[in-house]
């Protein structure tokens, strides 16, 4: 089994298509029908079935996409790592967040970072919290900046940044109710914009219509901006984060409410795998986060091997 041989699997597993996979490969579509079969025969077992027009995977095809994301995943962890090494002013920077932090937090520190260190090359990417965790978990991404890692011990906080959750609406015409009772009659009755479901805003917020015995009609949509700009219009209420709706907030056009619990507070979390050394260039990043006030170190992880390793970093740069 080589590397070539996972590349091309692990991609018609994440497309379902040997014909999108060979688009994302840039190669031809009888290239990686060649290798995938190949693939079979050396292993003695199905991996792809039919669905329709498109492939989905056997159990077996499922074991191997999770090992192939791993070992890939390492593999260019090692060549990343390596160069780091040798100069971490020129390494990369393999980042990736949840929607919300990706485009209201994330653009102002890589800035800061990149003027700092013009040579480092930065890859990130943007997507829910399953995405987020599925691709640290791999080693393909030495950083995510998202909520609260999942429990069992495989990833770990290193820092955190303030992260208020509120509820906002199209300003009300009239008086606008004042009790908290009001204000709960109205957020049962009015319809409410969500985010998709793998979406961290959207599982806090039908933890918070259980914490407020409501049941209110969703409306799901699939950004951040659909959530504002509908609001905006009037279409429905939505729970954000403030990050998101600062600038509405000052200028009017949207309006915040309060009620019990809210605002929620849920820091951003910078997550590392636990039990790994992080590349230099990644401890740079780290160690920026922390020196500029953008984030602040967790207590519990000052001996975690990511915030180690940009101490470290940290001293290497200092005079002596």
């Amino acid at each position: 089994m080589t590397p070539n041989q996972l590349r091309s699997f692990v991609a018609v597993a994440e497309t379902g298509s040997v014909q999108e996979a060979a688009r994302c490969l840039f190669v031809t579509q009888p290239a990686v029908s060649a290798i995938l079969a190949s693939l079979q025969r050396e292993l003695g077992v199905r991996l792809v079935e039919r669905d329709g027009r498109g492939l989905r995977l056997t159990a077996a095809g499922t074991v191997l996409a999770s090992y192939g994301r791993r070992v890939l995943g390492l593999l260019e962890e090692a060549a990343v790592a390596t160069v780091a090494s040798a100069d971490p002013e020129h390494g990369r920077l393999r980042l990736v967040a949840v929607t919300t932090a990706g485009e209201h937090v994330v653009p102002g520190v890589l800035a800061s970072f990149q003027a700092a260190h013009p040579g480092v090359e930065i890859v990130l990417e943007v997507g829910n919290r399953e995405r987020l965790w599925s691709l640290l978990s791999t080693g393909e991404v030495d950083l995510a900046i998202g909520g609260r890692p999942p429990p069992g011990g495989e990833l770990v906080s290193l820092a955190e940044a303030d992260n208020d959750l509120v509820i906002v609406s199209a300003p009300r015409s009239g008086r606008a109710p004042v009790a908290d009772e009001e204000l709960l009659a109205e957020l049962a009755i009015r319809p409410w914009l969500v985010r998709e479901l793998g979406s961290g805003t959207r599982a806090t917020a039908e933890e918070l219509f259980e914490q407020l015995g409501i049941s209110p009609t969703r409306l799901t949509l699939g950004s951040n901006g659909a959530l504002r700009e509908s609001a905006i219009v009037g279409l429905g209420i939505t729970l954000i984060s403030r990050a998101a709706v600062e600038r509405q907030l000052e200028e009017g056009t949207l309006e915040e409410w309060s009620i019990g619990p809210l605002p929620l507070k849920r820091p951003w979390n910078l997550v590392a795998r636990s039990g790994r050394a992080l590349p230099a260039t990644a401890a740079l990043f780290v160690d920026h986060l922390l020196d500029t006030g953008s984030f602040r170190a967790l207590p519990r992880s000052g001996t975690s091997p990511g915030l180690r390793a940009a101490n470290n970093a940290r001293a290497r740069r200092s005079p002596r």
